[in-house]
């Protein structure tokens, strides 16, 4: 399989070079990552707010080393913050953040990240909007859980993100579907040893159906982050017998993956939400981005050959 070695490569700086030199990389980057500055991405925001989806905002970059860098992304999700009041769009466009960004991994980590998060949260909620903290590799997530707790008693509407492919994943599920929090699915993006996760999509994809019908059948509100047609459709099918309402969950995709079917399920009236990531460090998230999906992959290779 694909998917593992293109992760493994994600962490590698020899395949960053090689990737970045590409000519044709930037061209490919920009279907996943339309921006790399706060007004690079404030006309995305209004053309696709404009057409009724709903967002929530990431910016890339997840090496840190430094405490500077981990101060630096807090203030970038600030300016973030600042532009996002002058739209006015309230809860219609959130952020995404990844602990890792906010120093999680540096000594002391846990308290650096909690400590650069918490104004970011706090910006958040003054202008009527929220953060949702991404998942990122299992040994990271006793931390974001605990961090994800702990912003929940001043800010409730913190959300965070589970992974099906996981095999805590349904321990964490039944847990946060009591709690009323947000809680984002997704099958999961890193390379995790067999020890912790399935390994195999069928797996993945029937766990996460158990994940997902334990989160509709919860007090919490589900958002669906998933491109699987099948999924999509399971997901409205849970919804209905748990007797949700389309306001009472929503669906999340990435920016430039079936951007038709962000339309069609905002048209039905649907919440569709559109996770998107502006930047200028994309290698780690491009590369998870090929990794997902083997038609991922496909686009950039043709496009590596028809531009050579």
């Amino acid at each position: 399989m694909l998917g593992p070695v293109i992760l493994a490569a994600s962490r590698s700086d020899r395949m960053r070079r090689v990737v970045s030199a590409a000519p044709v990389t930037k061209q490919v980057v920009d279907r996943f990552i339309p921006g790399e500055t706060v007004d690079d991405i404030v006309p995305i925001i209004e053309r696709l707010t404009a057409g009724g989806l709903e967002l929530t905002m990431d910016v890339v970059g997840e090496d840190i080393t430094t405490t500077g860098q981990a101060a630096a992304a807090r203030d970038a999700y600030l300016a973030l913050t600042d532009r996002l009041k002058a739209l006015d769009l309230g809860e219609r466009v959130e952020m995404s953040v990844k602990l890792s960004m906010f120093g999680q991994a540096l000594d002391g980590g846990h308290e650096l990240a909690l400590a650069n998060v918490r104004p970011v949260v706090e910006a958040a909620a003054a202008i009527g909007t929220t953060v949702t903290l991404d998942a990122e590799d299992h040994t990271t997530l006793d931390s974001m859980f605990a961090i994800h707790e702990e912003l929940r008693k001043d800010f409730p509407q913190t959300g965070c993100v589970i992974q099906s492919y996981l095999f805590r994943t349904e321990t964490d599920a039944r847990r946060l579907a009591a709690s009323g929090s947000r809680v984002r699915l997704v099958k999961g993006a890193y390379k995790e040893p067999a020890e912790v996760a399935y390994q195999q999509k069928h797996e993945i994809d029937k766990a996460y159906v158990r994940v997902l019908r334990i989160l509709m059948e919860g007090t919490g509100y589900p958002m669906i982050g998933s491109h699987d047609p099948r999924l999509i459709s399971i997901g409205q099918e849970l919804a209905r017998a748990a007797g949700r309402k389309p306001g009472d969950y929503e669906f999340q995709m990435l920016y430039g993956i079936r951007g038709d079917e962000h339309l069609r399920l905002a048209a039905e009236g649907h919440r569709m939400r559109v996770y998107t990531a502006y930047g200028t460090d994309w290698y780690g998230y491009f590369m998870r981005r090929l990794a997902e999906k083997p038609a991922n992959l496909r686009f950039f290779v043709r496009s590596m050959i028809s531009k050579g």
